[in-house]
């Protein structure tokens, strides 16, 4: 039996977590070896509904999402769940498991297998943004929790602007057409909001501490943006209620 390296056993471990992920969102609609049980099944009539009407295939669409689960800040990363990285060494900055599975379903979530359109109220990406990891790698959780459906789409996670720079990472969105997908830290993506322009109906004035599990979709609308929210629905203890 061949015996592999650590680094690679960890990676592998990984990419596995990210499969299992993937595969969990594939369950909710009933696919990926077996259906879904009626719970999932009205949570995701649930969404459906509150998703309302899908934007337009030719409508130019803003998805922003908070990355997936982090370790806990009150542990300082000394306590389990730890994050891992890709190649699983240990790093507090970034996604622990329950996050890394996150990433992988999302990848199902929009840009589902076969080329079959994505939930109603969302698009299957054109681009993708993530914050980049500032001050020297602390900041890898937006970029990870997209890699993996970036890298189903043939996409580079453009990771050009940071923290600190969401009004210009506004600005640029806001004049793409098509549909594009950022992946943000929860307490700056208001401030992405703001740089859009004049948004109906309002959003909420803040993205709650305890939600990994939300879309915010931004649909061009005259001059302005059309808002909802699309409940993710992806793993365990994901919520049907918005924001």
């Amino acid at each position: 039996m061949r015996l592999f390296p650590r680094a690679a056993r960890r990676r592998a471990l990984v990419r596995a977590v990210v499969a299992a992920g993937a595969c969990t969102a594939m369950a909710m609609v009933g696919s990926c070896g077996g259906g879904a049980g009626p719970d999932a099944r009205e949570d995701a009539r649930a969404a459906d509904s509150a998703a309302a009407a899908s934007p337009a295939p030719g409508a130019d669409t803003v998805m922003i999402i908070r990355h997936a689960e982090k370790p806990r800040e009150k542990d300082d990363g000394k306590k389990p769940p730890f994050g891992v990285t890709e190649d699983g060494e240990r790093n507090e900055h970034a996604l622990v498991v329950r996050g890394w599975q996150r990433a992988g379903a999302l990848a199902g979530l929009f840009a589902p297998d076969g080329g079959a359109p994505p939930r109603p109220g969302l698009r299957r990406p054109s681009a993708v943004y993530a914050a980049d990891g500032h001050d020297g790698g602390k900041g890898l959780r937006p970029a990870e929790t997209v890699a993996p459906l970036a890298a189903k789409l043939g996409l580079r996670v453009d990771v050009t602007y940071g923290q600190g720079d969401e009004a210009a990472l506004a600005r640029e969105v806001a004049g793409r057409h098509g549909a594009t997908l950022v992946s943000w830290e929860h307490h700056r993506i208001t401030r992405i909001v703001k740089g859009l322009g004049t948004v109906r109906p309002a959003p909420p004035d803040a993205w709650p501490d305890d939600r990994f599990d939300l879309v915010w979709v931004f649909t061009r609308e005259g001059r302005g943006w059309r808002f909802r929210q699309v409940p993710q629905l992806l793993l365990a203890g994901d919520r049907s209620d918005p924001a």
